[in-house]
């Protein structure tokens, strides 16, 4: 169950990272509170499960690729070769961080 709180906890930051693209709109501003708390707080449980370290780089690497994935695909951020090497390589890490010891 932590796992999967962890999962959606990573998945509301890139929602509240999103949200500050259009900051200046009220709705932006409630979606960004509301995915911030729940994210913040989704983490919170997880980590009574995981290792702090795992967690929070699992959290913190969803959050960056999805929010990088969402801003080439809505914003045209650049889908370059290499941004696209190095979003796969902070997914490598991050998974090599669940499964090293």
């Amino acid at each position: 169950m932590s796992w999967l709180v962890l999962v959606l906890s990573g998945i509301l930051e890139t929602v509240w990272a999103a949200a500050l693209k259009s900051f200046s709109r009220p709705a932006s501003i409630v979606t960004f509170v509301v995915a911030l708390v729940l994210s913040m707080a989704g983490l919170a449980y997880a980590l009574r499960e995981i290792p702090l370290g795992t967690g929070y780089a699992v959290w913190v690497g969803i959050g960056t690729i999805g929010t990088a994935v969402y801003g080439i695909f809505a914003f045209g951020d650049s889908a370059s070769a290499a941004r696209i090497t190095c979003l796969v390589l902070i997914a490598a890490g991050v998974v090599g961080l669940k499964l090293l010891p």
